[in-house]
């Protein structure tokens, strides 16, 4: 696996043809995910091939927004069972990859174990400082595109929802991020009440 050249031909590419409207599932989100997904790996102590797929699959996990919004997560796979073949990957690890992609989809479905610190990863903005500022980024994002429009107090509901009924799969995610997320979400329902 030519693990370099496919990271530096994505990154490249994500850079080059990502949409501009894309504020949140931009080149900085894939580079924040494989950056956790590192950091995992190491608490974790998975095997330097693990970990290889495992980057592989965090740097293609938004990759589909390049053709989709909608269904980006199939289109990720369509895209790296285009191209990870020329960068020496055999069937299974791009099976493996395509199966982690997937996962991500919310709600996140995470079975194996390299499946459940990508999907922390793709996350792991929930339990940090930049919280807030990442997820308007995403409530920009579906706004400019007519995703999903919402008024501050709509958008501030939805994030105690979804932060409530998230879980960290792994043991080093739960312990490196619970605490700040609950901080977090202790935040979020202080502004709804004041918007009351």
């Amino acid at each position: 696996m030519k693990y370099t050249e496919v990271r530096d031909f994505i990154i490249e590419k994500l850079v080059d043809e990502l949409a501009p409207d894309l504020t949140y599932h931009s080149i900085d989100h894939t580079l924040d995910v494989l950056n956790a997904a590192g950091n995992l790996a190491e608490l974790e102590k998975i095997s330097t091939h693990d970990r290889i797929i495992l980057e592989t699959a965090a740097l293609f996990h938004d990759s589909g927004m390049l053709t989709a919004y909608i269904g980006h997560e199939e289109a990720g796979v369509d895209i790296v069972r285009k191209y990870l073949p020329d960068f020496g990957y055999k069937k299974q690890d791009i099976d493996i990859i395509s199966d982690m992609i997937i996962t991500t989809k919310l709600p996140q479905s995470a079975t194996t174990y390299l499946e459940k610190i990508l999907c922390d990863a793709d996350l792991d903005y929930l339990g940090r400082e930049d919280f807030f500022m990442i997820a308007h980024q995403l409530r920009y994002e579906w706004n400019i595109l007519n995703i999903r429009h919402t008024t501050l107090r709509e958008w501030y509901e939805l994030q105690i929802m979804f932060l409530e009924n998230h879980h960290f799969f792994t043991p080093s995610a739960r312990k490196l991020r619970n605490e700040k997320k609950e901080d977090n979400l202790k935040q979020v329902k202080e502004l709804v009440c004041f918007m009351k």
